[in-house]
């Protein structure tokens, strides 16, 4: 079964490799970026998109690092019980009841 599951896991990433490898085979014409300013950048297409998606990861993980931090911080800090934590927002006025 292990077996089974790996060889799967084995074409399904070489599948993968190979519809990506015809992708750049079929785009290697050049194409044009053009920037602000009258700038522009000259490339083949498969380098073009490569360079897109790679900025993409970039900016997406960017984004995540202060939930990361938030996460981090907050795993580190120590655990209270949870009866320490109902009795600090009990009030000693939450057992009165107003208006009755």
């Amino acid at each position: 079964m292990k077996t089974l599951l790996r060889l799967l896991q084995w074409m399904l990433k070489a599948a993968i490799f190979f519809t990506l490898f015809a992708f750049a085979l079929n785009n290697q014409q050049d194409a044009s970026v053009h920037f602000f300013f009258g700038t522009q950048w000259r490339a083949p297409m498969v380098l073009i998109v490569l360079a897109a998606f790679t900025a993409g990861v970039a900016v997406g993980a960017l984004g995540m690092v202060p939930r990361w931090w938030h996460h981090r911080k907050a795993a580190k800090a120590p655990v209270q019980p949870p009866l320490a934590r109902a009795a600090e927002r009990q009030t000693p006025d939450s057992d009165v009841i107003h208006g009755v």
